[in-house]
């Protein structure tokens, strides 16, 4: 059975990043909407293989990757990743370097506080390791993104806001 504190955790990670959406602009959300998806479906089965090859553990004791991994899926890392699209898209160094950011954090610190709460921690992989587990589809996400934009006919130079 899932704790109190569980449920209200995987709530607030799914409901504050997405209430973030709101101030990024419609047009903003309709361009960058279909590589946020493509990036979630993406995640979400790196999230079984990583969940089968037990690379992070949960602390709550009945498993379920609907109320473990899929909140982390659907919650901050489509949001987080429109996001950094909208500030940096169009200047790769820039894009590269807020996702090093973003990903060191959470691998680095945020994944630490999660196991002092007793929520999720890594089990094998190494601090390091889930930095390069979770930046390597960065590059991936920029990739669909700039196909996106040439199929669309976006002009990158444009200021859209």
């Amino acid at each position: 059975m899932m704790s109190k504190r569980h449920v209200l955790f995987n709530i607030s990670i799914i409901a504050i990043p997405w209430l973030s959406l709101l101030f990024i602009g419609r047009r903003n959300f309709r361009r960058y909407f279909i590589s946020g998806i493509f990036i979630v479906v993406f995640e979400i089965v790196n999230h079984l293989y990583g969940n089968k090859r037990k690379w992070w553990k949960f602390y709550d004791k009945r498993k379920s990757f609907l109320k473990d991994e899929l909140p982390f899926s659907i919650g901050p890392y489509m949001p987080v990743c429109m996001w950094i699209l909208k500030y940096s898209y169009g200047n790769f160094k820039k894009f590269i370097v807020l996702n090093a950011i973003a990903d060191g954090l959470f691998a680095f610190l945020i994944i630490d506080v999660f196991r002092k709460l007793k929520i999720v921690g890594l089990n094998r992989l190494s601090y390091f390791q889930f930095f390069i587990y979770l930046h390597y589809k960065a590059y991936l996400l920029y990739g669909v993104q700039y196909l996106f934009e040439k199929y669309k006919g976006y002009n990158l130079h444009a200021n859209v806001r």
